[in-house]
C-alpha cells in the first residue's frame, strides 16, 4: 500500500509540475530540458519505489501512475466543468492585429517568438492575423483576418 500512496503523489506531482512549467514550454523541448526531465524521472521513480527493487514493487507503481492516467484522462472528459482546470484554455496571444502582451508575460512568451512562429507558419505580419491562439497542447495557431 505505501508504494500506491508514494506512486499517487508522484502522479500528481507531475501534473502539478508540467501545469506549472506551462505549455509552450513542454512543446518544444531543448536537449538540456529532455535531459532534465529524464533525471526528475528518475528521481520521482527512486522516491516511489525508495529501497523496493522488486519486479512486483515497479510493477504496482507502473499500474498506479497508468491507472492515476486513465483515471484523470476519464474525469477530464465526463466532468467538462474541471477540463478548464486539467487541461488549461486557450490563451489569445494575438487580438485583431495586435499582440495581446499581458497574456505573453503570463505564459512568458517573447515577441520575438511570436514572429519566429508567425513566419513559420506563413504569416507575414501580425497585421494579417485576426487571432493568434495559444492552444492546450502549447503550439499558437493564427486566424488570418478575412478579406
Amino acid at each position: 500500500m505505501d508504494l500506491v500512496l508514494r506512486a499517487i503523489a508522484g502522479f500528481f506531482l507531475v501534473f502539478l509540475i508540467t501545469r506549472v512549467v506551462g505549455r509552450r514550454e513542454l512543446s518544444g523541448l531543448e536537449p538540456f530540458d529532455l535531459i532534465l526531465l529524464i533525471v526528475m524521472g528518475d528521481l520521482i521513480q527512486q522516491g516511489m519505489t525508495q529501497d523496493d527493487y522488486s519486479v512486483t514493487g515497479a510493477v504496482i507503481v507502473v499500474v498506479t501512475m497508468a491507472s492515476l492516467t486513465v483515471f484523470v484522462s476519464y474525469v477530464n472528459f465526463r466532468v467538462p466543468r474541471l477540463r478548464r482546470v486539467m487541461e488549461g484554455e486557450p490563451i489569445i496571444l494575438v487580438n485583431d492585429g495586435k499582440p495581446v502582451l499581458k497574456n505573453l508575460r503570463r505564459e512568458r512568451i517573447a515577441l520575438e517568438e511570436l514572429m519566429a512562429e508567425a513566419r513559420i507558419q506563413q504569416v507575414r505580419s501580425l497585421e494579417e492575423v485576426q487571432w493568434g491562439v495559444l492552444e492546450t497542447d502549447g503550439k499558437i495557431s493564427f486566424v488570418p483576418k478575412q478579406k
